[in-house]
């Protein structure tokens, strides 16, 4: 089972882009996914989160800019990010608890990073 990031890429301030993050293997469902930053010389953040419940929690540096979703059918997550900042340049990652089966007990996992870099 592995988790795949994607969609990073070079944006100007102002524009969009959107991440997804894409489990292979034997996956029932994703139950929590969250997206993580981390900037050069900076702690790895917590910028958003979504549960099995379907409620969402956003750093507030992101809070009205960032979406996260979770589409079970694709087994991906996703994060939309617009109205892009330079500081919101860092490498994002993607963490989710998943089960393997309906019953099966679930586990955590990392998927590589994107890296997003915003230009003024």
């Amino acid at each position: 089972v592995q988790l795949q990031a994607s969609g990073g890429g070079l944006v100007q301030a102002g524009g969009s882009l959107r991440l997804s993050c894409a489990a292979s293997g034997i996956i029932f469902s994703i139950n929590d996914m969250g997206w993580y930053r981390q900037a050069p010389g900076k702690q790895r953040e917590l910028v958003a989160t979504m549960f099995s419940d379907g409620n969402t929690n956003y750093a507030d540096s992101v809070k009205g800019r960032f979406t996260i979703s979770i589409d079970n059918a694709k087994k991906t997550g996703y994060l939309q990010m617009i109205r892009l900042k330079p500081e919101d340049t860092a490498v994002y990652y993607c963490n989710a608890d998943m089960r393997r089966s309906r019953w099966g007990p679930q586990s955590n996992y990392w998927g590589q990073g994107t890296l997003v870099t915003v230009s003024s």
